[in-house]
């Protein structure tokens, strides 16, 4: 999906909203569980009740490569469903040396034709720029991520900026506002507004929200921009808004509540 595509949508249907299907066989409603893909009946359930909302579904692919040969099938199937209209994201979080990368971003663009797929930029040029040869197609690379552990590297300095700054700028130079996004935690609005005043066109994809303690309001006040500018995901908040037979429901009033948060900034 091309970036006019995206904006379209988003425009639509007044929302930046990303569900994140981070599927937790221990956690979805214990009926599903009888049936013969119960990853993918309840994903099916879950794209059925916040389609109306959502700009794009993040599939967090660990939680279905830990269930091996049946997980990946269930990845496919759910991958498969989600309307083509819907920008679709593989965080899978890859990154590796040239020919390591081409056959990655062969798997998430071919075998599995995902629109994204997040990258770790840890091994430089190498092990993003492969992602950047199909037409279409996205790098979303982690950029400021909302985790502890990032101050470990990210926050460090470097020469008169800190580590992400660096990394911002550097990966933003090797491709377009056309085909790279970054990973932007959501839980400090001072990193927000600084990122988009470093990246004033690109596109943000914000974790954090929800359960990490970020809110819909500081990302839409401090990282939008014309195109809207963000996707803001939400995973645990939205997917696990319900139990048992009648969650479908449940996660469509708390899609809904979020779409009219976000609603009020177009």
């Amino acid at each position: 999906m091309d970036r006019a595509a995206l904006v379209k949508n988003i425009f639509a249907k007044r929302s930046v909203l990303c569900v994140g299907l981070d599927t937790d066989l221990a956690k979805i409603p214990r009926h599903l569980l009888q049936e013969e893909d119960p990853a993918f009946a309840f994903n099916k359930g879950i794209i059925d009740a916040t389609k109306e909302f959502a700009v794009a579904y993040k599939i967090n692919t660990a939680f279905y490569e830990a269930q091996g040969v049946k997980g990946w099938q269930s990845m496919e199937r759910t991958l498969n469903y989600i309307p083509k209209d819907i920008f679709t994201i593989a965080d899978a979080k890859r990154g590796d040396i040239g020919n390591t990368s081409e056959q990655y971003a062969r798997t998430f663009f071919h075998t599995y034709p995902y629109d994204s797929v997040t990258v770790a930029p840890y091994m430089g040029s190498d092990s993003v720029k492969p992602f950047l040869q199909f037409d279409g197609k996205w790098a979303i690379v982690l950029g400021l991520t909302s985790n502890a552990g990032s101050a470990d590297f990210q926050l460090q300095q470097c020469g008169n900026e800190l580590l992400y700054e660096r990394v911002l700028t550097t990966v933003a130079s090797w491709g377009t506002p056309g085909n790279i996004m970054f990973v932007i935690g959501a839980t400090r609005k001072e990193q927000l507004q600084e990122v988009r005043a470093l990246l004033p066109d690109h596109f943000f994809l914000v974790p954090g929200v929800g359960a990490q303690g970020g809110d819909v309001d500081t990302v839409c006040r401090n990282a939008f921009n014309k195109d809207a500018g963000v996707l803001i995901n939400v995973s645990r908040g939205v997917i696990y808004a319900g139990s048992g037979e009648g969650f479908a429901a449940q996660v469509h009033e708390a899609a809904r509540k979020y779409q009219q948060e976000m609603a009020v900034y177009f």
